[in-house]
């Protein structure tokens, strides 16, 4: 195995192993980012979580929401007490629904069968059944018979978070 005999960190953060990297002309056109989906606003984000709630079959006033409208534009969420013989059968629909919105799964770290994420316009919605010993110190006590469906929503820009120094010592 050969091993780089170069490593240099650029102004961005990003390791580059091997010769060192060219330096672009201006000429040289920026590369093209990835297509994404335009920014949403958290009353478009609370609009879809009603029209997924809703197309599970439920009213979204059976729940509640998890942050009061206008109390953080980067964080909203809703929850309700649910049977956990219909919960895994509501959380399906609600996935669907986003799907069908266009949020895009994320397959990483998901169990099908108690929690999926998704994200579209700098928004990650994670869809949830989660039961008495998960629950919000603030809800009330479940029966045993049933759980809490959640969607909670969080605007993330991971651009944002600082990258830490790394140091790579060859040899």
């Amino acid at each position: 195995m050969a091993l780089p005999d170069h490593a240099q960190i650029d102004d961005d953060g990003r390791i580059h192993l091997g010769a060192p990297a060219p330096t672009p002309s201006p000429s040289t056109a920026a590369p093209t980012p990835e297509p994404t989906s335009p920014p949403l606003t958290r009353d478009a984000v609370d609009e879809v979580i009603r029209t997924a709630v809703s197309a599970a079959g439920l009213a979204p006033a059976q729940g509640r929401p998890t942050v009061a409208a206008g109390a953080n534009s980067n964080r909203t969420g809703w929850m309700a007490v649910r049977e956990k013989t219909a919960a895994q059968s509501e959380m399906n629909a609600i996935c669907a629904d986003l799907e069908r919105q266009g949020w895009t799964l994320n397959p990483n770290g998901d169990r099908p069968d108690a929690s999926r994420s998704y994200k579209r316009g700098g928004w990650y919605l994670l869809v949830s059944t989660r039961g008495k010993t998960q629950a919000p110190s603030n809800t009330s006590a479940l029966t045993d018979s049933q759980t809490y469906l959640t969607l909670t929503g969080l605007q993330l820009n991971l651009s944002d978070i600082p990258l830490p120094e790394i140091t790579v010592r060859i040899g």
